[in-house]
């Protein structure tokens, strides 16, 4: 059988000789075995195989991932990345082969195990250097995107909101501005039509991410000197219930809510009151026409866990931007609850609001996510391509780990 151990090692010269395209791949690849990851996948595999392989699963998983990262959306695409390039990447497994462990060898009993060797390897990679800073709160984005299907075969392809047909998965990032990135930590895969605010989705996705962290990382209700961890995420995830779940898992929440009535008769009574404050960019300078305004004693959030706090946004839309037929004086406003207490986050106000609209950067983390395979599903059953789903996250964390650890954690003869 293959060892799925790194056994190529490529040096890297600027001489412009025995050029070859993609070679940033192996580094990704062999990143995948240094962290563990192939490992743990063929460990976690390794029943569904009745005699010995040819090439171990935690390899071809391993291959999928970094040619995903490289840019491949479909598994044949995977085969033409690799297929010339064995003096540099080494052997790799058929496409029939590396079909068969997306279609057939990732099903529903072994896709949670699949998720736990990602897991071990992220507790390896953060152990070697590519943690997060110590001290600070760690930032789980959630959001919804949709995958659109060009086939109505495909199982579990329904109409969506935006009246397109696919799916509608929701996606769990952790937020990594010092690399200027985020680690997938967890996705579910859903149906078209699923809901954008079904707080069992959320609690689904949220279990799997706090199961993605490393267990030193994790929260703990039960002790205040656990490490902290925050939720981020729209509207969608502003339910009664979720909420309650983040409390109870120890998790602090800042999820955006809906401009009602109630918050218009809160913005009149700031307006009267001159309540508002400047608000600020990431830079710590004030925010020109934007202002903040914290709004907890004008609306009864008495139904939300104790200590929830509503703060208010008011900002004049970009140009070109149409007007809402709500917005006052030009102004548009946005909204947000949150757990955290006042004073916990530096900028006071500002700054609270500052750390809700960084939720933003997941749609960075969707877009990157979309040039690496999740624009599309090549599978026809569901389950197949929850599979693919898997593979995805697993490429979007060789990306982002990658850039902090891959030298470091090279020998460094090996480069």
């Amino acid at each position: 059988m293959k060892d799925i151990a790194a056994g190529w090692r490529v040096k890297v010269s600027g001489d412009g000789r025995g050029v070859v395209s993609h070679a940033g791949m192996g580094l990704l690849r062999e990143l995948a075995d240094l962290t563990g990851l192939s490992a743990q996948v063929t460990e976690v595999l390794a029943d569904t195989y009745k005699g010995p392989w040819m090439y171990a699963p935690g390899a071809v998983f391993a291959d999928l991932a970094a040619a995903v990262a490289d840019g491949a959306d479909c598994i044949d695409g995977i085969g033409q990345l690799c297929g010339d390039r064995e003096h540099v990447f080494g052997a790799k497994a058929s496409t029939t082969t590396m079909w068969r462990l997306v279609d057939e060898r990732i099903d529903a009993a072994h896709l949670p195990k699949v998720r736990s060797a990602r897991a071990a390897a992220r507790a390896a990679a953060w152990a070697a250097g590519a943690a997060p800073p110590a001290g600070q709160p760690l930032y789980i984005d959630m959001d919804a995107t949709l995958v659109i299907d060009h086939s109505d075969n495909k199982q579990d392809a329904a109409p969506t909101w935006k009246k397109s047909f696919g799916h509608h998965p929701l996606l769990a990032f952790l937020d990594r501005p010092e690399i200027a990135g985020g680690e997938a930590l967890a996705g579910l895969l859903r149906k078209g039509n699923a809901g954008s605010n079904t707080a069992a989705d959320h609690t689904t996705v949220l279990e799997q991410a706090l199961d993605s962290l490393p267990a030193d990382w994790r929260p703990d209700p039960d002790n205040p000197g656990a490490p902290a961890v925050v939720v981020r995420s729209d509207s969608a995830g502003a339910t009664h219930k979720f909420a309650q779940v983040c409390r109870d898992r120890g998790v602090g929440f800042s999820f955006g809510f809906p401009v009602d009535a109630r918050v218009w008769d809160a913005v009149d009574t700031l307006n009267l009151a001159q309540g508002w404050y400047p608000a600020i960019d990431s830079s710590g300078e004030i925010r020109d026409g934007a202002s903040v305004a914290e709004a907890t004693s004008l609306v009864n959030l008495s139904t939300w866990p104790a200590g929830t706090r509503l703060v208010l946004r008011k900002e004049r839309p970009h140009p070109g931007a149409q007007l809402r037929f709500t917005d006052i004086d030009g102004m548009r406003v946005t909204a947000f609850i949150t757990d955290t207490a006042p004073g916990a986050v530096p900028g006071q106000l500002a700054g609270l609001e500052l750390r809700h609209r960084q939720h933003a950067r997941v749609e960075d983390r969707i877009r990157e996510a979309k040039a690496a395979g999740l624009a599309n599903l090549p599978c026809h059953d569901f389950q197949s391509n929850a599979a693919w789903l898997e593979i995805i996250l697993a490429a979007a964390d060789l990306l982002s780990v990658g850039p902090i650890r891959v030298y470091p954690i090279v020998p460094n003869d090996s480069l």
